[in-house]
């Protein structure tokens, strides 16, 4: 039997998940909002995204109530808003999926505790305090995969500095 075009008529909440954040780009979209880039032409930059697709999946994310927009400099950048921090523990363990079977070199970001400075485990807790802090608590840092800046501009420039998550680039 053919999967159909959406998601939406089935009953499993997997499959609503993947109709807001399933689409190509959408969770790296999402992870670099979590990083701090928050507009549309550092996103555009970081990700290489074609300037359509780029404002497709912006609007559909602000739609769906993940991201909302906010004035910025005369210019508008996205948030995260309470549904999008949310996805905070679905990014940690993509990234540690990620990790484990496709970073041969290693994590390109390590990311730790900033109340206490004790690395994340694989699951975004903090091992010495027994919590799972908020991406608010959470500094990340360059990992033994990185490589250097992902490509030029100021957003590559940033993510190798050690930074708080939802700090603004």
């Amino acid at each position: 039997m053919a999967l159909g075009v959406d998601y939406a008529a089935q009953q499993c909440s997997v499959a609503r998940t993947l109709e807001v954040v399933g689409s190509r780009w959408t969770l790296l979209i999402v992870r670099d909002c979590f990083f701090g880039v928050r507009r549309f032409s550092d996103l555009r930059e970081h990700l290489g995204v074609s300037r359509a697709v780029l404002a497709e999946r912006l609007a559909q994310l602000v739609d769906d109530g993940v991201l909302v927009r906010v004035p910025s400099g005369g210019r508008e950048a996205y948030d995260l808003t309470a549904k999008g921090l949310a996805l905070w523990p679905v990014v940690v363990a993509l990234l540690a999926w990620g990790d484990e079977f496709s970073a041969p070199d290693g994590p390109r970001r390590l990311f730790s505790h900033a109340a206490c400075g004790t690395d994340l485990d694989r699951a975004g807790a903090c091992p010495a305090c027994g919590t799972s802090p908020s991406p608010y608590d959470v500094e990340m840092r360059p990992g033994p995969g990185s490589r250097g800046p992902q490509g030029p501009g100021k957003v590559s420039a940033a993510l190798q500095e050690r930074r708080r998550l939802l700090e603004s680039i």
